[in-house]
């Protein structure tokens, strides 16, 4: 049994699609329009095969997110070596990407940062080692 893919809502679906092709390489799928052409999504697929859904719909009600909740917290990606973590880490900030943690050895034993999507999702960068 494995997970085959996670679903998340989004404001701007294009955004979040480009954000995550740019520092990640996700390949996207065609833009799916459903026939009401209310609920639009794309699957990102990663590397590894993994997949990430985002979707939209026009009549989403969109409180801002607190970030100690019951649900979705992060989503956690490994980028390669600790190196690769600080060099993805840095090229974000320089974008402008909001860092929410610099690179660190965290206390469960990973070597990590976390960053924040364009709608403020956050999205942990992990060594592999």
């Amino acid at each position: 049994m494995n997970i085959e893919h996670v679903a998340i809502y989004v404001n701007n679906l294009e955004v979040e699609k480009n954000f995550f092709v740019k520092y990640f390489g996700a390949k996207a799928s065609e833009k799916y329009t459903n026939f009401q052409g209310d609920f639009k999504s794309y699957f990102l697929t990663f590397d590894n095969g993994s997949r990430f859904e985002i979707m939209h719909r026009q009549s989403m009600i969109d409180p801002k997110k607190a970030k100690y909740r019951s649900g979705y917290h992060h989503i956690a990606i490994q980028v390669g070596d600790r190196k690769a973590v600080d060099e993805l880490t840095q090229l974000m900030e320089d974008d402008g990407v909001y860092i929410v943690a610099a690179p660190r050895k965290t206390g469960d034993g990973y070597y990590a940062s976390i960053v924040a999507d364009p709608e403020d999702n956050e999205i942990e960068l992990l060594a592999v080692e």
